[in-house]
């Protein structure tokens, strides 16, 4: 009788302990930070960086855009002219081990296949991907927005035959290298996508199209056991919400909301204000990171509502909060000496990138006391 009462308690505290573990593992916060990986003569300033600003303030979770700053093999004529080696990139994976921070390595497909009057490698090396081949690049210099064309940024056609085929083959090799479990893909702010002259895709909606090549690199990456990241502005009506044509849509993309699949995660930039677009896409099933970026008061309203959200959502809900990172729109260097220098905006004020990291932070720890 007594051991059948000793297994039985056995049983009933080992299902708890289960239990107790399986919550505290949902409900882990992404805390992140995402930059452009350094090139190899800022690889140790980049380095410090993790082991004395990082890891202290408890960044679980480092973006890292590489796009073509590494050395590929695979495709070695898509390199960058300098490029992070395969031994600098195991320095950077040492240093984020050491303190538990997971690597998610960005290069990014769809769109930002050019920026500003520079083509991006992937076009340059192979035009016959361009989605829009008649859109000239400007003369060197002499780029400006709005402009005739709508250029702000190309893409690559989704159907092209033979595009998935190069960068899978680089995604596939910056996975590895960085032992990664998650990829970013970017396909933010995705103009250019199903062109009236495009041979492939005129006529097709932008919304499928859309959701396809989510649903495409989603797919290749799963057969590796990997997840897939994305930014979430294509997923958002710029025009229902107000929100606009830069964090939100205007080229009829955001239906596609509705057809990717629900365990690709969402990274939500909001900038300027705290529009909440988090709970739309947590009740769409997926779950969603919060950006911040150069507007400390916004970044402070958007950890408050991260938490605010998964403390009163139910079950379900509260993992689809996922988390918060802070964004950085330049390379290392320069935001490292904004940072250390503490250097304030064009108008002597403190909407910078590296005082919103800091406000950010000081409110996570705020909030979690």
């Amino acid at each position: 009788m007594k051991t059948s009462c000793f297994i039985l308690l056995m049983v009933v505290l080992l299902g708890r302990m289960g239990y107790a573990q399986q919550t505290a593992d949902s409900l882990s916060i992404i805390k992140g930070f995402s930059i452009a990986a350094p090139k190899p003569d800022g690889l140790s300033d980049f380095i410090k960086f993790i082991h004395e600003e990082l890891a202290p303030r408890g960044v679980n979770t480092l973006i890292l855009r590489v796009d073509f700053n590494y050395a590929f093999k695979s495709h070695p004529e898509l390199r960058d002219s300098v490029t992070l080696s395969k031994n600098d990139v195991k320095k950077l994976v040492k240093a984020c081990r050491e303190h538990g921070i997971q690597i998610v390595p960005q290069v990014n497909l769809l769109g930002h296949q050019s920026w500003a009057g520079d083509i991006g490698n992937l076009l340059r090396v192979y035009p016959e991907f361009d989605e829009t081949p008649w859109i000239k690049m400007p003369p060197e210099g002499t780029y400006k927005w709005p402009n005739e064309d709508g250029l702000y940024c190309k893409s690559y056609c989704p159907l092209h035959p033979g595009v998935h085929r190069v960068v899978f083959a680089l995604v596939d090799e910056i996975m590895d290298v960085f032992e990664a479990k998650a990829f970013h893909a970017g396909m933010d702010e995705v103009f250019y996508l199903g062109e009236d002259k495009c041979p492939r895709c005129s006529g097709r909606d932008k919304s499928i199209l859309f959701a396809n090549e989510v649903q495409t690199i989603r797919d290749h990456l799963a057969e590796r056991g990997q997840e897939l990241w994305i930014w979430g502005d294509r997923l958002i009506d710029g025009r229902a919400t107000g929100i606009g044509m830069w964090a939100a849509s205007y080229n009829d993309t955001y239906r596609a909301i509705d057809m990717i699949p629900r365990d690709v995660v969402i990274c939500d930039w909001q900038y300027t204000q705290d529009n909440q677009t988090a709970v739309y896409f947590a009740l769409k099933g997926l779950r969603v990171v919060t950006c911040a970026w150069d507007h400390p008061e916004v970044a402070v309203s958007q950890v408050e509502n991260l938490y605010k959200s998964r403390a009163i959502s139910g079950e379900q809900l509260q993992g689809r909060y996922y988390g918060i990172a802070h964004t950085v729109w330049s390379g290392p260097t320069p935001f490292f000496k904004g940072f250390y220098e503490n250097t304030p905006d064009e108008d002597g004020g403190k909407n910078t990138p590296w005082n919103t990291f800091n406000v950010m932070y000081e409110k996570i720890a705020e909030v979690e006391q």
